[in-house]
């Protein structure tokens, strides 16, 4: 019997998804794909940076590329947004979330290398310059080529879920038919020209209508970083993901 892999895949992530047991819950996971010759991972070299891989320098074999998406529960984003700093829960479902997606993509190019399909992938997290602060792999360009949101003001990717979770990608030697891109901005300020809250919700001004200050906003994960030191490398802040498209599609 022939093995459906889009299905494959979506399983396998749901499966490890439901056998975390730490403190983090999730919704249902969001999984997209996009061939690997798409040509809008070349111009990821110029939107992110020179620096940024193709599918191929991971995978010379690359045919496809797999985005999923996992979103927190509503508890982890309300229990964030009462907190005057980082909720402790927000940053230990960041650390948590991280060791998942590693885990997920483990357990897929596991699943696929038994079919014979090779897979490549890229840390969740900490795949980046220090200096520049550009991705050499960016998760969420990935996830937007593979069909799963649009970009919010806040730079982040809006799903159908909402943006506050967390992204993991991978690349494999096997064909598979691409996710339709979302016929519709999901981001209220750009849709419609009004909304912004992600910009009033950032700690530090890094953010604006203008622009992300990646300089001023990492300064301040560094901050958080050290707060929650006894948690290993927390550098995260995520204020501006629990506004109105926190949990889904922000509606006019």
């Amino acid at each position: 019997m022939s093995v459906d892999l889009k299905d494959l895949v979506a399983d396998v992530v749901k499966r490890e998804v439901q056998k975390h047991r730490g403190k983090t819950k999730y919704r249902e996971p969001l999984v997209g794909f996009a061939p690997a010759n798409h040509p809008g991972f070349g111009e990821l070299k110029r939107a992110v940076g020179p620096e940024h891989l193709l599918p191929h320098d991971l995978l010379p074999g690359a045919r496809s590329v797999v985005a999923f998406f996992l979103p927190f529960a509503a508890e982890v984003v309300e229990a964030h947004r009462r907190d005057p700093f980082v909720s402790r829960l927000w940053a230990e479902a960041y650390i948590e979330t991280n060791e998942l997606i590693t885990r997920a993509c483990r357990a897929l190019a596991g699943e696929l290398a038994a079919l014979g399909i090779e897979a490549a992938w890229q840390e969740p997290t900490h795949n980046f310059d220090p200096v520049s602060l550009r991705s050499f792999w960016s998760h969420k360009h990935v996830a937007y080529l593979c069909g799963l949101g649009t970009f919010g003001l806040h730079h982040m990717l809006i799903t159908p879920s909402g943006c506050a979770g967390r992204l993991g990608s991978l690349v494999v030697s096997a064909d598979l038919s691409p996710t339709d891109p979302p016929e519709r901005e999901f981001c209220l300020y750009r849709r419609e020209g009004r909304c912004g809250a992600c910009v009033s919700l950032c700690p530090t001004g890094a953010l604006s209508a203008e622009g992300l200050d990646k300089q001023k906003c990492y300064r301040h994960l560094l901050e958080v970083d050290a707060f929650y030191a006894d948690l290993g490398t927390c550098d995260v802040c995520g204020k501006c993901a629990t506004g109105p498209c926190a949990l889904g599609v922000p509606e006019g």
